[in-house]
């Protein structure tokens, strides 16, 4: 029994494991969000559910949690390894290319809601460091449940989708100023005014956060490079959890916290040719750890504070939703979605965020939060994402009915034939710059076509001229139904978002295995992912453009126009033969 008594939370790393193994496979099989599955167990089997009839019923302490501290080390390492995840997310070149919708959209929706739920806040009596931190946490939204959400309806390569994953990526990047901000407020406490200590955290934090970048640039990419070059897997993935810890202990000797040392340990690693294999090491531990991490939130929600609050959380829980959900609304309608995804991603994005349990529970240990408040807050939050995938189903279909009733209509029988007669038309999906050249010479040539597009704006500025253009997914089988793609003589592809042309030619293709499928592409690599998905004929644009530059280049050089011609007729035989060779054709 000494032995056993030197394995400190056997029992309860004994009882976490089984309830890995058999909760996970059961939640992916009943396609219920791991997350939720984890809270609700939490809640269930913690201090405030089953453990407390223990008393009663001793057997129920074999198979239940009597203290949420018995976890807490390995739920810290939960969310180590969600912001080392997320940091690799995070690569300079990928915010990038997301520039206008992750610090337009995302910027304002966090702006917009930490403003009001901070002043609503402030005016509920507590402090003005308080109101901040509240504000700006309950601006945030879960990512787990919404990254989850969207990959389950194949929707993650939709503008909604694109777009809801733009704001979660400006949210993860606001939890470091924010992190960084608690720290220095905590630290400091009473010693000087609010804006001093911002000014201090926002100082130190940059301080630490370009040492760190420095130093990783500088040891940790020549340690992973020397290793690859060793192919030793197991040194790999030591090397892998150093970085991770050793970052995060870095942080935390700075003052500041080691979640954020994580989320820069990620950053520093997404920058280097190893991030693949780094996400799919880290992988199995994240997911053990971070489901640990949401156990560990359930046990601490008391849900019989509701019996206390039986008006005010649910109250709360509808403002927090609705607030929220009325801004992206807004926000979303001003980026050019429609008012139906508009009303959806406002619902989708309506509840609160994993982030809440780290930053409230930091507030609280700190002193920056009254411990009535903060619990309060962690139940609102945590009721709040258990309705999550209800409330985002209610979104979705409330955002059909909306957009059936205000997206200009399906062209009939006269529109499609007016150019050609009905049946044996070209569908276009996606009516940008490129769509719109294809549509002028279709019509030019007398072939009729019908357009798909999602942008309610350019929709009912193209049907005034008279463009034959309808509002929709190109994926979906119900529309391609509707325009009568059993007639079509062929798709024609011209989106610009990879996720979303592969998302349209899968589904074309399960619908019409068939149909000969046109897709516009970026680059050689975006035509690699088309052709695998299943299009027929993929025509890479910089491919073209470069071909086109370099018989310009021949010509001028006195190589014979037919000469010129031959040559780049091989060249680009050679790349689609490559192309094809690599792909499905």
């Amino acid at each position: 029994m000494d032995a056993h008594g030197n394995f400190p939370f056997l029992k309860e790393t004994i009882l976490f494991l089984a309830l890995s193994g058999v909760l996970m496979p059961l939640l992916s099989r009943l396609r219920i969000n791991p997350v939720l599955g984890f809270l609700s167990v939490g809640v269930l089997l913690g201090p405030y559910g089953l453990a407390s009839l223990a008393g009663t019923w001793p057997v129920l302490s074999l198979f239940t949690f009597a203290r949420p501290q018995d976890v807490e080390f390995l739920a810290e390492l939960g969310v180590i390894f969600l912001m080392f995840m997320i940091g690799l997310e995070m690569s300079v070149e990928r915010l990038w290319s997301m520039r206008r919708l992750v610090f337009g959209l995302g910027g304002l929706q966090v702006a917009l809601s930490a403003a009001a739920l901070g002043g609503l806040a402030l005016w509920f009596g507590n402090s003005i460091e308080a109101a901040v931190i509240l504000g700006v946490v309950l601006a945030f939204s879960s990512t787990a449940i919404v990254m989850q959400l969207l990959i389950q309806r194949r929707e993650l390569g939709t503008p909604l989708g694109q777009s809801a994953f733009a704001i979660l990526l400006f949210q993860d990047l606001a939890v470091v100023p924010l992190l960084v901000l608690i720290s220095i407020l905590g630290a400091s406490s009473g010693e000087g005014s609010f804006a001093s200590l911002l000014g201090t955290a926002v100082l130190k934090g940059v301080l630490t956060v370009v040492l760190i970048y420095l130093i990783g640039r500088r040891v940790v990419r020549p340690l992973f490079h020397q290793i690859a070059v060793d192919k030793q897997p197991d040194t790999f993935t030591a090397l892998t959890l150093l970085t991770t810890l050793g970052v995060a202990a870095l942080t935390w000797y700075a003052g500041l916290s080691m979640a954020l040392g994580a989320l820069l340990a990620g950053l520093i690693i997404a920058e280097t040719e190893f991030r693949h294999e780094v996400e799919i090491t880290i992988e199995p531990f994240k997911g053990l750890l971070m489901g640990l991490f949401f156990m560990s939130v359930g046990m601490g929600i008391d849900l019989r504070a509701l019996l206390a609050e039986p008006l005010w959380i649910p109250l709360s829980v509808v403002g927090l939703l609705a607030m929220k959900a009325l801004i992206v609304f807004v926000l979303l309608r001003v980026f050019g979605l429609s008012w139906g995804r508009s009303a959806e991603g406002g619902l989708l994005l309506g509840q609160g965020g994993e982030f809440a349990f780290i930053v409230i529970g930091m507030a609280l240990a700190l002193g920056l939060l009254e411990r009535q408040v903060g619990q309060f807050m962690l139940i609102v939050v945590g009721v709040s994402m258990l309705a999550a995938p209800v409330v985002a189903r209610l979104g979705q279909s409330l955002g059909d009915n909306i957009d059936r009733r205000t997206a200009p209509p399906a062209p009939d029988d006269t529109e499609l034939g007016a150019m050609g007669g009905p049946g044996g038309h070209v569908i276009i999906a996606g009516y940008g710059r490129v769509g719109q050249m294809v549509g002028q010479m279709l019509g030019e040539q007398g072939v009729a076509f019908v357009a798909i597009e999602n942008d309610a704006q350019l929709i009912a500025h193209q049907r005034k001229a008279g463009v034959p253009l309808v509002f929709g997914d190109a994926s979906r089988p119900e529309l391609l139904r509707k325009l009568r793609i059993d007639q079509a003589r062929a798709v024609v592809l011209t989106m610009d978002h990879t996720a979303a042309a592969i998302h349209a030619v899968q589904g074309i293709r399960r619908l019409m295995p068939m149909m000969r499928i046109i897709a516009r592409a970026r680059d050689e690599k975006h035509a690699l992912l088309l052709r695998e998905a299943g299009a027929s004929v993929v025509v890479p644009e910089t491919l073209e453009s470069s071909l086109k530059l370099t018989g310009w280049v021949l010509e001028t050089l006195g190589v014979p126009p037919d000469a010129a011609t031959r040559l780049l007729e091989q060249e680009r035989e050679r790349r689609i033969v490559a192309l094809r060779g690599s792909g499905t054709t």
